[in-house]
């Protein structure tokens, strides 16, 4: 079966889609046939999102965190591929407050385990269902300057994992998706740090959203845009002091900045 078809009159969730990954995601469900609601927090942008793509759109403004009975309700009672989009890039180091740390740990991890909470009783029951976590390289890797995000990113991650293993044999299909640097707001505000590390190999969301149908074509669990991310990870994990010195070495060079 093609992509194309492999998504008609799928219905789709995509959080955190009023721009950047979240809307190509949308627009690349959509221009396979799918029905999507449009998620953020910004009605506005969700707003203007849907209304870009059409009749098959749905806008629905809120957070990620609990969006998910309402959006499942959007869509007729029944959700084909949720999308935990959605995210926070928070910065700060080990001393960041308290509410930085809650407010990552609640939108990076915990909107996708409310999300899956509701829908897996009805996906297992029918032996389907498609779980897509954009997760990002720090999952995989770390983020120089940013402990909320990299930490609740790898949760996020650790999280898909744990779905793709216990459920995969029931019909429940989970992705990952890793990239590196992308064209967003997000990477806007990542300041100094992002200029450094993410920046010169940025890509831009539609690339992301064509990773990712690649990936699901193909059955692929990690969805990696920037293929480089699969050699970062396995030479951390091959020499976890070897890759720690050399982070070292770039968070060195940012203080320097």
């Amino acid at each position: 079966m093609g992509v194309a078809s492999a998504y008609q009159d799928q219905r789709v969730v995509v959080t955190g889609a009023g721009g950047g990954i979240g809307a190509a995601l949308a627009r690349g469900f959509a221009a396979r046939g799918a029905t999507v609601v449009v998620n953020d927090l910004d009605s506005d942008r969700a707003a203007a999102v849907a209304a870009s793509i059409g009749d098959c759109a749905t806008a629905l403004p809120g957070d990620a965190s609990a969006v998910a009975a309402e959006a499942r309700e959007a869509l007729g009672g029944e959700v084909d591929v949720y999308c935990a989009n959605a995210g926070i890039a928070a910065g700060g180091d080990a001393f960041a407050d308290e509410g930085v740390w809650e407010a990552a740990w609640d939108t990076n991890v915990m909107a996708h385990v409310r999300a899956a909470r509701l829908l897996l009783p009805h996906w297992l029951e029918r032996g389907s269902g498609r779980f897509v976590s954009t997760v990002s390289a720090a999952g995989l890797l770390t983020m120089i300057g940013a402990a909320p995000y990299s930490v609740t990113k790898h949760g996020a991650l650790a999280f898909a994992e744990w779905l793709s293993l216990t459920y995969r044999h029931r019909g429940v299909r989970v992705h990952a998706i890793c990239p590196q640097g992308v064209r967003t707001d997000m990477l806007a505000a990542a300041g100094s740090a992002g200029e450094l590390v993410l920046a010169p190999t940025a890509i831009e969301p539609d690339a992301v959203a064509d990773a990712l149908f690649d990936g699901m074509e193909k059955g692929r669990f990690l969805i990696l845009p920037h293929p480089e991310v699969a050699q970062h990870a396995a030479g951390r994990a091959a020499d976890p002091d070897r890759w720690l010195r050399g982070m070292n070495r770039l968070q060195r060079t940012w203080e320097q900045r």
